[in-house]
Protein backbone atom coordinates (compact mmCIF):
# COMPACT_ATOMS: atom_id res chain seq x y z
CA UNK A 1 0.00 0.00 0.00
CA UNK A 2 3.00 2.31 -0.28
CA UNK A 3 1.54 3.77 -3.49
CA UNK A 4 -1.65 4.71 -1.63
CA UNK A 5 0.33 6.59 1.01
CA UNK A 6 2.39 8.36 -1.65
CA UNK A 7 -0.72 9.49 -3.51
CA UNK A 8 -2.45 10.97 -0.49
CA UNK A 9 0.65 12.22 1.33
CA UNK A 10 0.68 15.60 -0.39
CA UNK A 11 -3.04 16.29 -0.23
CA UNK A 12 -2.89 18.80 2.59
CA UNK A 13 -0.25 20.94 0.93
CA UNK A 14 -1.96 20.67 -2.43
CA UNK A 15 -5.22 21.82 -0.86
CA UNK A 16 -3.67 25.11 0.18
CA UNK A 17 -1.70 25.83 -2.97
CA UNK A 18 -3.95 24.49 -5.72
CA UNK A 19 -7.48 24.57 -4.34
CA UNK A 20 -8.71 26.75 -7.17
CA UNK A 21 -7.65 24.15 -9.73
CA UNK A 22 -9.41 21.24 -8.05
CA UNK A 23 -12.47 22.26 -6.04
CA UNK A 24 -12.98 18.89 -4.40
CA UNK A 25 -9.69 19.02 -2.53
CA UNK A 26 -10.20 19.26 1.26
CA UNK A 27 -9.00 22.37 3.06
CA UNK A 28 -8.24 23.06 6.75
CA UNK A 29 -10.45 25.56 8.56
CA UNK A 30 -7.69 26.96 10.75
CA UNK A 31 -3.94 27.05 11.20
CA UNK A 32 -4.21 24.62 14.11
CA UNK A 33 -6.16 22.14 12.01
CA UNK A 34 -3.59 22.44 9.22
CA UNK A 35 -0.85 21.65 11.73
CA UNK A 36 -2.81 18.61 12.90
CA UNK A 37 -3.16 17.43 9.31
CA UNK A 38 0.53 17.91 8.59
CA UNK A 39 1.38 15.97 11.76
CA UNK A 40 0.00 12.87 10.02
CA UNK A 41 2.18 13.36 6.94
CA UNK A 42 5.25 14.24 8.99
CA UNK A 43 4.92 11.31 11.41
CA UNK A 44 8.09 9.19 11.55
CA UNK A 45 6.43 5.77 11.39
CA UNK A 46 3.14 3.90 10.95
CA UNK A 47 2.16 3.94 14.63
CA UNK A 48 2.77 7.68 14.84
CA UNK A 49 0.66 8.25 11.71
CA UNK A 50 -2.25 6.39 13.27
CA UNK A 51 -1.93 8.39 16.49
CA UNK A 52 -1.82 11.67 14.57
CA UNK A 53 -4.84 10.66 12.48
CA UNK A 54 -6.85 9.88 15.60
CA UNK A 55 -5.83 13.18 17.19
CA UNK A 56 -6.98 15.08 14.10
CA UNK A 57 -10.39 13.40 14.05
CA UNK A 58 -10.83 13.85 17.82
CA UNK A 59 -9.93 17.54 17.89
CA UNK A 60 -11.63 18.42 14.60
CA UNK A 61 -14.72 16.22 14.25
CA UNK A 62 -15.89 18.14 11.17
CA UNK A 63 -12.52 18.03 9.37
CA UNK A 64 -12.63 17.63 5.61
CA UNK A 65 -9.58 15.40 5.96
CA UNK A 66 -11.46 12.60 7.74
CA UNK A 67 -11.35 10.23 4.76
CA UNK A 68 -7.66 10.94 4.17
CA UNK A 69 -6.86 10.38 7.84
CA UNK A 70 -8.80 7.11 8.00
CA UNK A 71 -7.28 5.85 4.75
CA UNK A 72 -3.74 6.60 5.93
CA UNK A 73 -4.52 4.94 9.29
CA UNK A 74 -5.74 1.82 7.49
CA UNK A 75 -2.64 1.67 5.27
CA UNK A 76 -0.42 2.26 8.30
CA UNK A 77 -2.09 -0.57 10.22
CA UNK A 78 -1.53 -2.81 7.21
CA UNK A 79 2.13 -1.76 7.18
CA UNK A 80 2.31 -2.88 10.83
CA UNK A 81 0.67 -6.23 9.94
CA UNK A 82 -2.18 -5.36 12.30
CA UNK A 83 -5.01 -6.95 10.31
CA UNK A 84 -7.79 -6.28 12.80
CA UNK A 85 -6.96 -2.58 13.08
CA UNK A 86 -6.62 -2.31 9.29
CA UNK A 87 -10.13 -3.73 8.86
CA UNK A 88 -11.57 -1.28 11.38
CA UNK A 89 -10.01 1.76 9.70
CA UNK A 90 -10.75 0.56 6.17
CA UNK A 91 -14.40 -0.08 7.01
CA UNK A 92 -14.65 3.34 8.67
CA UNK A 93 -13.17 4.87 5.53
CA UNK A 94 -15.84 3.20 3.38
CA UNK A 95 -18.54 4.46 5.73
CA UNK A 96 -17.28 7.98 5.06
CA UNK A 97 -16.57 7.41 1.36
CA UNK A 98 -18.37 4.48 -0.26
CA UNK A 99 -16.18 4.69 -3.37
CA UNK A 100 -12.84 4.59 -1.59
CA UNK A 101 -11.07 2.00 -3.75
CA UNK A 102 -7.93 2.05 -1.59
CA UNK A 103 -9.82 0.65 1.37
CA UNK A 104 -11.57 -1.89 -0.86
CA UNK A 105 -8.17 -3.13 -2.03
CA UNK A 106 -6.80 -3.40 1.50
CA UNK A 107 -9.84 -5.37 2.63
CA UNK A 108 -9.82 -7.61 -0.44
CA UNK A 109 -6.15 -8.47 -0.06
CA UNK A 110 -6.29 -8.88 3.72
CA UNK A 111 -9.32 -11.15 3.69
CA UNK A 112 -8.04 -13.25 0.80
CA UNK A 113 -4.64 -13.78 2.41
CA UNK A 114 -6.01 -14.62 5.86
CA UNK A 115 -8.73 -17.05 4.82
CA UNK A 116 -7.86 -20.73 5.18
CA UNK A 117 -9.29 -23.84 3.55
CA UNK A 118 -10.99 -25.15 6.68
CA UNK A 119 -12.34 -21.89 8.08
CA UNK A 120 -16.02 -22.32 8.91
CA UNK A 121 -16.74 -18.91 7.39
CA UNK A 122 -14.42 -19.44 4.42
CA UNK A 123 -16.94 -18.69 1.70
CA UNK A 124 -18.32 -15.66 3.52
CA UNK A 125 -14.85 -14.11 3.78
CA UNK A 126 -13.85 -15.06 0.25
CA UNK A 127 -17.13 -13.67 -1.07
CA UNK A 128 -16.43 -10.35 0.66
CA UNK A 129 -12.85 -10.28 -0.63
CA UNK A 130 -14.05 -10.97 -4.16
CA UNK A 131 -16.71 -8.27 -3.96
CA UNK A 132 -14.27 -5.67 -2.63
CA UNK A 133 -11.81 -6.46 -5.45
CA UNK A 134 -14.47 -6.26 -8.15
CA UNK A 135 -15.97 -3.08 -6.67
CA UNK A 136 -12.51 -1.49 -6.66
CA UNK A 137 -12.01 -2.36 -10.32
CA UNK A 138 -15.34 -0.75 -11.16
CA UNK A 139 -14.61 2.43 -9.18
CA UNK A 140 -11.14 2.74 -10.73
CA UNK A 141 -12.62 3.03 -14.21
CA UNK A 142 -13.78 6.58 -13.48
CA UNK A 143 -11.79 7.48 -10.35
CA UNK A 144 -10.58 11.10 -10.39
CA UNK A 145 -7.04 12.07 -9.43
CA UNK A 146 -6.76 12.29 -5.61
CA UNK A 147 -4.29 15.18 -5.86
CA UNK A 148 -4.06 18.03 -8.36
CA UNK A 149 -0.26 17.81 -8.60
CA UNK A 150 -0.38 14.28 -10.07
CA UNK A 151 -0.07 14.24 -13.86
CA UNK A 152 -2.53 12.33 -16.03
CA UNK A 153 0.24 9.92 -16.99
CA UNK A 154 1.15 9.25 -13.36
CA UNK A 155 -2.50 8.68 -12.46
CA UNK A 156 -3.01 6.23 -15.32
CA UNK A 157 0.03 4.29 -14.14
CA UNK A 158 -1.23 4.30 -10.57
CA UNK A 159 -4.67 3.07 -11.64
CA UNK A 160 -3.02 0.19 -13.50
CA UNK A 161 -1.14 -0.78 -10.35
CA UNK A 162 -4.28 -0.54 -8.21
CA UNK A 163 -6.17 -2.67 -10.74
CA UNK A 164 -3.30 -5.14 -10.65
CA UNK A 165 -3.74 -5.43 -6.87
CA UNK A 166 -7.43 -6.20 -7.36
CA UNK A 167 -6.67 -8.99 -9.85
CA UNK A 168 -4.09 -10.41 -7.47
CA UNK A 169 -6.70 -10.55 -4.69
CA UNK A 170 -9.05 -12.39 -7.05
CA UNK A 171 -6.23 -14.82 -7.73
CA UNK A 172 -5.71 -15.35 -4.01
CA UNK A 173 -9.40 -16.12 -3.45
CA UNK A 174 -9.24 -18.65 -6.29
CA UNK A 175 -6.18 -20.29 -4.70
CA UNK A 176 -8.02 -20.81 -1.40
CA UNK A 177 -10.91 -22.35 -3.34
CA UNK A 178 -8.40 -24.58 -5.16
CA UNK A 179 -9.52 -23.17 -8.49
CA UNK A 180 -5.97 -23.05 -9.74
CA UNK A 181 -6.70 -22.40 -13.41
CA UNK A 182 -8.71 -19.33 -12.40
CA UNK A 183 -5.89 -18.26 -10.08
CA UNK A 184 -3.42 -18.53 -12.98
CA UNK A 185 -5.66 -16.35 -15.14
CA UNK A 186 -6.04 -13.69 -12.42
CA UNK A 187 -2.35 -13.62 -11.47
CA UNK A 188 -1.42 -13.37 -15.15
CA UNK A 189 -3.84 -10.48 -15.58
CA UNK A 190 -2.37 -8.81 -12.50
CA UNK A 191 1.13 -9.02 -13.95
CA UNK A 192 0.05 -7.84 -17.41
CA UNK A 193 -1.96 -4.92 -16.00
CA UNK A 194 0.64 -3.50 -13.61
CA UNK A 195 2.78 -0.56 -14.64
CA UNK A 196 5.18 -1.51 -11.83
CA UNK A 197 5.66 -5.25 -11.39
CA UNK A 198 5.13 -6.85 -7.96
CA UNK A 199 7.53 -9.84 -7.85
CA UNK A 200 5.38 -11.59 -5.23
CA UNK A 201 2.66 -12.00 -7.85
CA UNK A 202 5.05 -13.89 -10.11
CA UNK A 203 5.93 -16.25 -7.24
CA UNK A 204 2.22 -16.88 -6.70
CA UNK A 205 1.75 -17.51 -10.41
CA UNK A 206 4.63 -19.99 -10.35
CA UNK A 207 3.04 -21.75 -7.37
CA UNK A 208 -0.32 -21.97 -9.15
CA UNK A 209 1.35 -23.47 -12.22
CA UNK A 210 3.03 -26.05 -10.00
CA UNK A 211 -0.29 -27.01 -8.42
CA UNK A 212 -1.79 -27.88 -11.83
CA UNK A 213 1.33 -29.70 -13.00
CA UNK A 214 2.45 -27.08 -15.52
CA UNK A 215 6.07 -27.21 -14.42
CA UNK A 216 7.61 -25.78 -17.59
CA UNK A 217 5.39 -22.70 -17.32
CA UNK A 218 6.31 -22.33 -13.65
CA UNK A 219 10.03 -22.50 -14.43
CA UNK A 220 9.73 -19.86 -17.18
CA UNK A 221 7.96 -17.42 -14.84
CA UNK A 222 10.34 -18.04 -11.95
CA UNK A 223 13.51 -17.93 -14.07
CA UNK A 224 12.48 -14.52 -15.38
CA UNK A 225 11.95 -13.33 -11.82
CA UNK A 226 15.21 -14.79 -10.51
CA UNK A 227 17.17 -13.09 -13.30
CA UNK A 228 16.56 -9.73 -11.61
CA UNK A 229 19.73 -8.88 -9.62
CA UNK A 230 17.75 -6.39 -7.51
CA UNK A 231 15.17 -8.96 -6.38
CA UNK A 232 14.35 -8.83 -2.67
CA UNK A 233 16.20 -11.68 -0.88
CA UNK A 234 13.03 -13.00 0.75
CA UNK A 235 11.20 -13.07 -2.58
CA UNK A 236 14.25 -14.72 -4.18
CA UNK A 237 14.13 -17.47 -1.55
CA UNK A 238 10.43 -18.20 -2.18
CA UNK A 239 10.94 -18.11 -5.94
CA UNK A 240 13.89 -20.49 -5.70
CA UNK A 241 11.83 -22.90 -3.60
CA UNK A 242 8.99 -22.89 -6.14
CA UNK A 243 11.45 -23.43 -8.98
CA UNK A 244 12.98 -26.39 -7.13
CA UNK A 245 9.49 -27.86 -6.68
CA UNK A 246 8.84 -27.49 -10.40
CA UNK A 247 12.18 -28.98 -11.43
CA UNK A 248 11.87 -31.91 -9.00
CA UNK A 249 8.30 -32.71 -10.04
CA UNK A 250 9.21 -32.42 -13.72
CA UNK A 251 12.11 -34.86 -13.28
CA UNK A 252 9.75 -37.43 -11.75
CA UNK A 253 7.32 -37.36 -14.68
Amino acid sequence: MKKILILVAGAALAANTMLGQQAKQPTPKSQKEQEAVMAIFNAPDAAARIKAAEELMTKYADTEFKVTALQIAAASAQEMNDYEKMVIYAERTLEADAKNFASMLMLASGMAQRTREHDLDKEEKLGKAEKFAKDALEVLKTAPKPRPDITDEQWEGAKKDFSSQAYESLGLTAMVRKKYDEAIAQFTKSIETASTQDPATSVRLGSAYNLVGKYDEAIVVLDKLLADPQLNPAIRQFASQEKLKAATAKAKK
